[in-house]
């Protein structure tokens, strides 16, 4: 399969950073990272960042890392592989993994770091606050309940996180947060405003746990809106919180110990 062309970044004394996105058919998801990671490269001018997604849209992973490295051929400098992921599923445990176990057949002396999916972490609530704020919700309001949708998985330990999640948000004064998911899982967005309607909420919002646009999303809205939700969030894109996160998950990488980073 032939691959367009990468244009690598000068190069640097600072470790590059390969982000790898899930992919869309969808162009504006492809649209939506390079403008995550355009405000990455704002924050850290040296660092130099490439995009590439694990399917539906170019350039795939595996070639951007080997005109890296074979750019440099003696194998000296780290480069940390960056999945931007919401939590840790089949993508993070099994696909970027296979990608770079294929590019360490190739690269032996490949000094690859693997950083830890974006979520969860507390920086990923900050940016969901921000995007209901956006949309006109009072965060912590008593009298609302929130809920919380991903994407969906069939990995048991994802769909938890986000329940946990859901429990932590609760602290902040909201009448109720619960999860549901767009897929794999229940319950589904829709049936989760109906039930918090039910148990007594006189207004449910959404909270939309995506990072870029898309086919789920667009479901999520459509069918939470339909089910009497007040607001359906944006996703969360390019909010600063997640620039920041990137960019902690980097530095966590480039300070974890050799063995502990690699996968």
């Amino acid at each position: 399969m032939r691959h367009p062309p990468v244009t690598l970044p000068p190069l640097t004394a600072r470790p590059p950073m390969v982000a790898v996105a899930h992919g869309s058919k969808d162009p504006r998801a492809a649209a939506t990272v390079e403008e995550l990671l355009s405000a990455v490269r704002a924050r850290r001018p040296a660092v130099p960042v490439l995009t590439s997604f694990l399917d539906h849209a170019p350039p795939a992973p595996g070639p951007v890392l080997e005109g890296l490295l074979a750019r440099d051929a003696a194998g000296d400098g780290p480069v940390v592989v960056l999945p931007l992921l919401l939590t840790a599923a089949y993508h993070s445990k099994t696909d970027v993994p296979g990608v770079l176990a294929q590019v360490r057949r190739r690269h032996p002396r490949a000094r690859l770091r693997t950083a830890a999916t974006l979520g969860p972490h507390p920086l990923l609530v900050a940016a969901l606050e921000r995007r209901l704020a956006e949309a006109g919700v009072e965060i912590g309001d008593p009298d609302t309940a929130v809920v919380l949708v991903s994407a969906g998985s069939s990995d048991p330990s994802a769909n938890a996180t986000i329940r946990a999640m859901a429990r932590r948000w609760r602290g902040r004064g909201w009448r109720d947060v619960v999860a549901a998911y767009a897929s794999a899982a229940g319950p589904a967005p829709a049936a989760a405003v109906r039930g918090l309607y039910e148990a007594g909420a006189s207004r449910v919002v959404v909270a939309s746990y995506f990072l870029a646009p898309g086919y789920f999303a667009d479901k999520v809205r459509r069918e939470s809106l339909a089910a009497g939700a007040a607001v359906v969030s944006p996703v969360l894109g390019a909010a600063p919180e997640v620039a920041e996160l990137v960019l902690l998950r980097y530095a966590e990488a480039l300070t974890a110990a050799p063995a502990a980073a690699a996968v």
